[in-house]
């Protein structure tokens, strides 16, 4: 998992990888908790100060920020501040009037808003959450596992083919031995997971979204703001994607710098320490500032931006393209279902509650990727964490 808006990507991506291979180190609790709370904040922060300056680009005057924790408060606005409408938007917004609960609304967001002067949305932007980000990876490393799955079942069936003295193009496989072959090699990546020796591919791991900002405007506002980014020199313009069909966006992924001496004043001066309460780093110590996480910190960031027209923003709140459909879709539809990306995603969901609880100090990995567990497991371990009581009818 290789999370490129956070400034120590690498510091979480090595303890990432020996937690895959089941091997904990004492204080890497201590080391996620620095890890979440300095990066979550510069992120935030970063995102903070980047959001006005791309606004800028297009927009003219003030505009104003509202911080948002569920979905339906962003639909809510895009209803109040949306500006003009057509037929379908005016279709659309009615339908989410009448019964909003039916449009997910109480999705967790951690977000803000940007309204302007004259009381239209213009852009939103946020930090992805760890569940998200979680099941994000899931995927991505199902699909490089499952590729290597495929390779080495295949290499088992030319194997075959060879001692049967056939072409392996006319072998053919009776289904029990096909699955008995991908059985096979599953195992086999189970065992080198166990045994440390997989090398992992970064392009399969690296997420560019954690972070993400998303500006609406016409297409010739669109148009100018992406002439006007790429020739910013203290911005990088990476991978671009156009989305076509039922949603339709550009998305623009871009390498910022992040200020760690801005970020470090702001914690100081916000009091932003009393956030942080209750993870297992004394409020005396989080008093002192945040310079001390800063060791090994990168300079830049890499965030997605989004560009939308007001049009395609509703559809994709309110119509054909919502967000959470595509999520359920996602979850349903895995191409490889085995419990190696099953228990990856429960890895790193526990991972990132070890660095949001009070424990700091951790002698193992209660799951790993070679066994078998139920959600039932995960929640279990977490509560444990929190120290919270189990919901059992008889004690």
């Amino acid at each position: 998992m290789y999370l490129t808006s956070f400034i120590h990507r690498n510091e979480l991506l090595h303890i990432v990888e020996r937690w895959f291979c089941g091997r904990a180190e004492p204080f890497d609790a201590t080391l996620l908790t620095r890890i979440f709370i300095c990066d979550g904040y510069a992120l935030g922060e970063t995102l903070e100060t980047a959001i006005g300056q791309v606004i800028a680009k297009i927009y003219d005057g003030s505009f104003r920020k509202v911080r948002i924790r569920c979905k339906g408060e962003l639909r809510d606005a895009l209803c109040r501040f949306i500006g003009r409408t057509d037929f379908r938007m005016d279709y659309l917004i009615e339908c989410y009037k009448q019964n909003p609960e039916y449009f997910y609304y109480r999705t967790p967001i951690n977000g803000s808003l940007c309204i302007d002067a004259g009381g239209r949305l213009i852009a939103a932007y946020r930090i992805k959450r760890p569940n998200r980000i979680a099941e994000k990876a899931n995927r991505r490393i199902a699909n490089w596992i499952f590729r290597i799955v495929q390779t080495q079942a295949r290499a088992m069936a030319r194997a075959r083919a060879k001692k049967l003295d056939v072409p392996f193009e006319w072998l053919i496989t009776p289904k029990d031995e096909m699955d008995r072959e991908f059985i096979e090699a599953e195992q086999s990546i189970a065992d080198s997971f166990r045994q440390g020796s997989i090398r992992f591919d970064l392009s399969s791991i690296t997420i560019n979204d954690v972070g993400g900002m998303k500006i609406l405007g016409s297409n010739e506002q669109l148009l100018k703001l992406e002439k006007a980014l790429r020739s910013d020199p203290s911005i990088g313009v990476g991978e671009r994607e156009t989305f076509r069909g039922n949603f339709e966006a550009l998305s623009l992924i871009l390498d910022i710098p992040c200020d760690r001496e801005e970020v470090c004043r702001k914690f100081h001066d916000s009091k932003s320490w009393e956030k942080y309460a209750d993870r297992g780093i004394s409020t005396s110590e989080l008093k002192k500032g945040i310079e001390p996480f800063m060791e090994n910190a990168e300079e830049r960031i890499k965030i997605e931006l989004i560009l939308a027209t007001p049009e395609a923003m509703v559809e994709s709140e309110l119509g054909r393209s919502i967000h959470e459909e595509r999520v359920i879709s996602q979850r349903d539809f895995k191409p490889y279902k085995g419990y190696i990306p099953m228990n990856v995603e429960f890895l790193l969901e526990y991972l990132f509650a070890v660095g949001f609880s009070p424990v700091v100090e951790l002698q193992d990995v209660p799951i790993k990727l070679w066994g078998r567990y139920l959600r039932d497991t995960l929640a279990m371990l977490v509560r444990e964490l929190f120290q919270l009581p189990e919901y059992d009818l008889f004690c």
